[in-house]
């Protein structure tokens, strides 16, 4: 067996040249990076300079209209809003935790029908989000179900939309507590619905809960969806229950935009730095529950 030795200088000329690489290529990097925050602050520092002017107590306490739009508001999106979640979250969570609880705990990944599940939860994350609209116009909207445009069926759009994440988020967490656990139940006499209840679940909580923040935090922002199945341009009256005419606060947005008038267009600044700032709160919640209840194994 012959042995080919590389010489010392061709060494060290290997060596500069990978480090000039590696150093180039974190340059770009940063570089890359930069060049996006500084877009994103500049967007940033547009928005709060434009939305402070409308950004008062009228915004969240007044009615839109057309006749006063000095004093218009957004009180029925905000409304609106708040109903269109709460149905998102009721219906959701629970099938998407449930969901993820039999595919990561119960079901058998050797069966053909698990894998079919869990492949096509993959792909319908990569849904764009227009298309779960028009399922809802289809079948809730009008179709077999035929609720008409009200805010259940905003609710189900995106609770279709946010199924997908609620699941894998919900697995990735449920994966992350250590098979130890499990046995430990198990050997000590507890059933399986025990142990996932008892032992499983309380471990998880921290990563079920940011993922579900998240992705409602993903859902509040959605437009398009809701713009099919219902969510008007000027509803004047607070929405009072799921079988109700509504809109949400990015259908306002994208309304108030095409406004002509200079004080719809101060309104429109300033729903979307409210938006911004209840998504920051959203994310920042989600941040402090996965600090608060984080668990190092």
């Amino acid at each position: 067996m012959t042995l080919t030795l590389t010489p010392p200088t061709e060494r060290l000329t290997n060596g500069r040249r990978t480090d000039t690489r590696s150093a180039a290529f974190a340059f770009l990097l940063w570089a890359c990076l930069a060049i996006v925050c500084a877009f994103l602050l500049a967007v940033l520092m547009v928005i709060i300079s434009e939305g402070l002017a409308r950004f008062d107590w009228n915004l969240v306490a007044n009615q839109p209209s057309k006749l006063r739009p000095a004093t218009s508001g957004v009180e029925s999106a905000i409304y609106g809003t708040l109903w269109v979640m709460l149905g998102t979250i009721l219906l959701a969570l629970p099938l998407g935790i449930a969901a993820a609880i039999y595919l990561e705990e119960y079901a058998d990944s050797n069966k053909w029908w698990n894998r079919l599940i869990e492949l096509n939860i993959q792909n319908l994350v990569a849904v764009p989000t227009i298309i779960y609209g028009i399922l809802t116009l289809a079948f809730i909207v009008r179709g077999p179900i035929s609720v008409g445009p009200v805010v259940l069926a905003g609710s189900v759009a995106l609770a279709l939309l946010i199924l997908p994440v609620i699941i894998i988020t919900t697995r990735e967490a449920l994966r992350a507590v250590p098979g130890e656990i499990r046995d430990a139940s198990l050997a000590l006499g507890a059933t399986q619905w025990q142990t996932t209840w008892r032992q499983v679940l309380p471990a998880a909580i921290s990563g079920i809960a940011t993922g579900a923040i998240l992705a409602l935090s993903r859902a509040i922002g959605e437009a398009a969806p809701l713009i099919l199945v219902g969510a008007t341009v000027f509803v004047t009256v607070n929405p009072d229950g799921m079988l109700d005419r509504y809109t949400v606060l990015p259908v306002q947005i994208f309304n108030l935009i095409k406004l002509p008038e200079i004080e719809f267009q101060h309104l429109a600044w300033s729903t979307i730095l409210l938006l911004i700032l209840i998504l920051l709160a959203m994310n920042g919640i989600a941040i402090w529950l996965r600090n608060r209840f984080q668990r190092n194994w």
